[in-house]
């Protein structure tokens, strides 16, 4: 096959958690996987490729399996780790750490969680997996499944926005978003 890639990152669907769940390894709730069987009816791809958090890989096996697909497990497409806020609820971030938090969300470059990793190494970690989606998939459609976050990075990175715009990007759950990678992004 010639031309470049088509992509198309997918969020995972519900979990049932309200807080930063960042790497913890959460199953889908029954909402989660109608959300994505919805998000998926139609959609045409020859590849899938997915983080291996439980949330997004066990619904691309799925997926794979019923259409016949290949599909790789690639550690670097994980959500981001967010130290030790992770899945502490928002509301007591909020209540107990209100400055830091808002911190973040204004540069999370410069004001990362304690002990997060750092914005740096989620760019470098997400680019690289994209880097190797794109050199190895050309002609091909490809699902990317993987979490709000890497979503919210990797389009601030095509669309040359700051990280700070990473809080107002929309990303629902089960939401498909066309990512046109061209590689070497950094």
């Amino acid at each position: 096959m010639s031309g470049p890639a088509h992509i198309e990152l997918l969020r995972h669907g519900d979990t049932g958690q309200r807080s930063y769940r960042g790497q913890l390894d959460d199953p889908l709730s029954e909402l989660g996987w109608t959300q994505l069987r919805e998000a998926v009816a139609g959609g045409d791809w020859s590849l899938i490729v997915s983080s291996p958090l439980q949330r997004c890989a066990v619904f691309a096996r799925e997926l794979a399996q019923a259409r016949g697909m290949t599909m790789r497990i690639d550690a670097r497409l994980a959500e981001y780790h967010f130290g030790q806020w992770q899945g502490v609820p928002i509301e007591t971030l909020a209540d107990e750490q209100g400055d830091a938090l808002g911190r973040f969300w204004a540069d999370p470059v410069a004001n990362p969680p304690p002990g997060g990793e750092t914005f740096a190494q989620f760019r470098e970690r997400l680019s690289s997996a994209m880097d190797e989606i794109v050199r190895t998939s050309a002609g091909r459609r490809v699902l990317v499944v993987t979490h709000g976050g890497a979503i919210r990075l990797l389009r601030c990175v095509v669309e040359q926005r700051s990280f700070g715009d990473m809080a107002g990007i929309d990303v629902p759950h089960a939401s498909l978003h066309p990512l046109a990678w061209t590689g070497g992004e950094r």
